[in-house]
């Protein structure tokens, strides 16, 4: 597969806000205007959505938001599309969604995490385009500690860039910030520390790889259909991160992907920390070893690519390359 890059963004450029999942109750609507007024920062003009309505667990009828995704996604003056956050159920859209008109449309940057996987991994698997595996709006107004990127960061870098990502080696351990007392605030509590830690051996890794991943509870309910086969892109560094599932289940859905083949090519693993609960028999790293280890691939876990801040973005279908040794850890990824 020939992965297409979207332009980088310049300034006058639309970015796209809708909620393709759950929209944003009316208490929190002060952060999400602070996460409007950091896209706009960068001189961009933001378009927002009507898809974006909080009192339940979507924004809005299935129907009306692939509509509206489908909208910005076809719209040549939209060059990016950021939900507020994830969700519960961005599943009902994916056979509303005009793969074909997509895949003819020229590309745009989407970005998200958490329930957005389930939206951004098969619309690069699908379509052949590069989406963002990263922070969304309300937690763009953070700042990005040394060594981590954004997503305005990454939309902005024109095809070919290489960029390199550094943990920081700490993390917040507990909850999240109060957005409705604190709509504005804009630095990580990291009051943690924490390195990557390899699970499967011991001893340096330096792998390479196209990029693919996301989160499990969502992608695991995908594995084996046309919508998440990876197999066009050769050879894999797959990321998977657990939000919120006992160890048992996140065992049972990881078991289930490997089975679908969706680490088939995979030459690493990398797992995001997690403050998803543990069983008495079964930890959460546990989990992943006893469902990846007959991959016989190195499993990296505690990357900063899941639930548990900060966050480091990455580039679905970008060529990347992972290092990890007593003394350094990395992740190189390369818009080609």
């Amino acid at each position: 597969m020939s992965v297409r890059y979207p332009r980088p963004l310049r300034p006058g450029d639309r970015v796209g806000v809708t909620s393709p999942s759950s929209g944003v109750a009316q208490a929190l609507r002060a952060r999400l205007d602070a996460g409007i007024r950091t896209v706009e920062s960068r001189g961009y003009e933001v378009v927002v959505g009507n898809c974006m309505d909080g009192e339940g667990h979507v924004s809005a009828p299935a129907n009306e938001r692939a509509a509206e995704l489908m909208a910005m996604l076809t719209d040549p003056d939209i060059r990016a599309v950021v939900p507020p956050w994830g969700g519960e159920t961005a599943i009902d859209l994916i056979p509303l969604l005009d793969w074909d008109r997509i895949r003819a449309a020229e590309p745009t940057w989407v970005v998200g995490f958490s329930d957005m996987s389930t939206i951004i991994t098969p619309l690069t698997l699908m379509t052949g385009t590069a989406t963002i595996h990263g922070n969304n709006l309300m937690d763009t107004p953070y700042r990005a500690p040394e060594g981590l990127a954004t997503w305005l960061d990454i939309v902005a870098a024109p095809a070919g860039h290489e960029f390199t990502q550094t943990p920081p080696n700490r993390y917040r351990s507990k909850g999240w910030d109060d957005y409705q007392n604190q709509p504005g605030i804009s630095e990580f509590t990291l009051d943690t520390p924490g390195r990557w830690t390899r699970l499967d051996a011991e001893g340096e890794v330096e792998v390479e790889g196209r990029l693919i991943g996301g989160c499990i509870e969502v992608l695991s309910n995908l594995a084996g259909t046309p919508y998440l086969d990876p197999s066009a892109l050769g050879e894999l560094i797959v990321y998977v991160e657990a939000a919120e599932d006992q160890a048992f289940t996140i065992c049972r859905n990881l078991h289930g992907m490997r089975l679908a083949g969706f680490f088939d090519q995979a030459k690493a693993i990398l797992v995001g920390r997690t403050r998803a609960p543990g069983a008495a028999t079964l930890s959460q790293h546990e989990a992943v070893l006893d469902a990846l280890r007959p991959l016989n691939v190195p499993i990296i876990a505690d990357v900063e690519c899941g639930h548990v801040p900060p966050y480091l973005p990455i580039v679905n279908g970008a060529r990347g390359r992972v290092v990890h040794t007593a003394t350094r850890s990395e992740l190189i990824q390369t818009l080609t």
